[in-house]
Order: structure tokens, then sequence, then C-alpha cells
């Protein structure tokens, strides 16, 4: 079974080289598919260098935000099952085989790699795990879901599902979007702990509370009203 790994970048010069390398040390067969969404800190020029048969890179000629990076990505993915990974190193590789494996026994569509399931964590910001927990218990009520990480930056897909979902947001409505269309879609939706080393907004950590108080709109049009 074959993973494709699409990877959103934006001005993640000092992560994005590391983050290719832990990648190629996991033990799958894999492809990568990067789409740089118009960084301007000199990440566009690491990328041309690491360009090869086996990494894959798209440029956005403007930016547009993570959900249209995906959308990108996704048109040229190969593999069996679709991984969106960040790239800023948040997440961890190692979590692949932990996170596929639900599919690939056939149990799950789509696999969610919750921080809040157990899985060691960097300790950082209370508030920002709180508005996690507002939003993700907002989303279950309106999707009937019981997902303990809606947010999360981990999302697996059999291949064909994540092409079947018409996504259309931009930018982090991203989360909300495809979570509320795969509630209507009634697939099967797994859960399983990841490990989490989340960064401060020294070391470039992109997200505000006003993205999660946009998310909770997206929540709402996209349960509504798409």
């Amino acid at each position: 079974m074959k993973l494709s790994i699409i990877i959103p970048v934006y001005n993640e010069k000092k992560t994005i080289k590391d983050l290719i390398e832990k990648i190629s040390l996991i033990d799958i067969l894999k492809e990568i598919t990067i789409v740089d969404d118009y960084s301007s800190d000199g990440t566009r020029e690491i990328l041309a260098e690491i360009e090869s048969d086996e990494v894959k890179v798209f440029y956005h000629e403007r930016n547009m935000g993570k959900g249209a990076a995906v959308r990108t990505a996704a048109k040229h993915v190969t593999g069996d099952i679709v991984i969106i990974q960040d790239a800023d190193l948040e997440y961890d590789p190692r979590d692949y085989p932990d996170l596929i494996r639900p599919i690939v026994e056939d149990r799950a569509d789509v696999v969610y790699g919750s921080r809040f399931l157990g899985g060691p964590h960097r300790v950082l910001f209370f508030w920002h795990y709180v508005g996690n927990r507002i939003i993700t218990t907002f989303s279950n009520m309106l999707s009937n879901l019981n997902l303990t990480d809606m947010e999360t930056g981990y999302k697996a897909f059999r291949n064909k599902v994540i092409q079947s979902l018409n996504l259309r947001s931009n930018r982090f409505g991203f989360e909300a979007e495809v979570t509320m269309k795969l509630a209507k879609g009634k697939y099967r939706i797994y859960e399983v702990p990841i490990s989490y080393w989340g960064r401060d907004y020294s070391e470039g950590k992109k997200i505000t509370w006003k993205d999660g108080i946009a998310a909770l709109f997206h929540i709402i049009r996209f349960r509504f009203f798409d």
C-alpha cells in the first residue's frame, strides 16, 4: 500500500529540510508532494534544491492558505492513503504507522491523530487548549461525532475519500470543512493518539485567537450552507 504525504508550506525554511529527512527514515512506500504557498523567507529556494522524483514541489504564485495548498497537492497524489503533514515539525512522522493502521486494516476511511488521547506532548498554552476544546465540542454538536481533536493537523484519508469531498476552503477553515463533509458522508472515522511538539510564537507558530473565532463560523457554514 502506497502512502502519499501532502505538505503545505509557508515560510518554513528552518524546518523543511529536517522534516523531509525525518519522513525519508520511515520505512513505508511513499511519495512526498509539497506545495509552497508563496513563501518569502527563502523556503522556495530550499525546495528548489530538494525537489526530485521522490519529492514533487508545486508553487503558488500568491499566498492562498493551507486549504488551497492541500487542494493543489491532492490533484497530483497517487497513493492509496493520503496524510497531511504540516511543515513546522510540531507533528512527528514516526507516528505514520499508527496513523494509517486503521485504514490498512479496513477499520476506517479516515484517521484523526489526536493530541489529547495520551500521547507525549510539549506543555504550552492553556488557553489554546481551552479554545481547541470549545471548537471541537461545537463541531461535535453539529456533526454528531465524538472527536477529541477536530483541529488536529494530522489526518489520514483513503485517497478516494479526500478526492470525493469537493473541498473549497482556502485557509484554516479546511479542518472544519473536512470534518463536516466527512460527517455528512458518513465515512468511518477513527482517532489514534499522537505525539505533539507545539511551537510558541517566537518559534514561528501562526495560529491565533482570530483563527479560532473563524473556525466556529466555518463549522456553521460547512454544516448548513455547503
